[in-house]
Parts: structure tokens; C-alpha cells; sequence
């Protein structure tokens, strides 16, 4: 315990706070944006709105977005482009040996 007067220190929980932050790859940044136009298996965005072609990670938020954004078109399910689906193989686990890029998300350290 700390007296009145004296500032505490780094607590033990909040230096492994910034271990955790420094440490994993919350997918931003070169490596997040891959990630995020949903060209590699595994992206976030899975489809692909076929007028303006903005990027959606499910259905019902291109729903959300083709009536907020072209309300006069009827909306059509079986014309959304689904980038996964063009992907070929499943890289969505690595395989032992595997030198493929990090993919973002994954936690683990650069620091070596």
C-alpha cells in the first residue's frame, strides 16, 4: 500500500494491458486491410453490393445498406457478388509448415 502523498505505480494488470495491445494484431493498418476488402478466404467483408460495389461481412447488413443506399432497386439476394466463394482452397486454419502471411486478428508477437 501506497501512502497519501506517494503516486502509485504500474499496476501489474495494466503492464500486461499494454504487453496484450503491443502484442496482438488487432488488424489494423497494411495487414489489416487485406483483411478487410474480403479478397483472401477469411476477410470480413464476404459480399459485395453488385450497384457500388461496397463490401458487407453478411446478408443482413447488405439488406441495411442496398435500402439505405438504392431504395428504388428491389433488393436481390442471388445477385450479391460472395468474394469467398471465388477464393479458391480453404486457408482458413494454417498448415503445419505453412510460411503464408499473418493474417490479421491472430494473436502472437513480432517481437522475437
Amino acid at each position: 500500500m501506497t501512502g497519501k502523498a506517494k503516486p502509485k505505480k504500474h499496476t501489474a494488470k495494466e503492464i500486461a494491458a499494454k504487453v496484450d495491445a503491443a502484442t496482438t494484431n488487432r488488424g489494423g493498418g497494411k495487414a489489416g486491410q487485406a483483411d478487410r476488402t474480403g479478397l483472401d478466404k477469411g476477410g470480413h467483408a464476404k459480399f459485395e453490393c453488385p450497384q457500388c460495389k461496397i463490401t458487407a461481412p453478411d446478408i443482413k447488413s447488405m439488406q441495411i445498406h442496398h435500402d439505405a443506399r438504392h431504395p428504388k432497386i428491389p433488393f436481390d439476394e442471388s445477385k450479391l457478388v460472395n468474394l469467398h466463394a471465388s477464393v479458391a482452397g480453404d486457408t482458413s486454419k494454417p498448415r503445419p509448415g505453412d510460411t503464408s502471411k499473418p493474417r490479421p486478428g491472430v494473436r502472437g508477437s513480432f517481437k522475437k
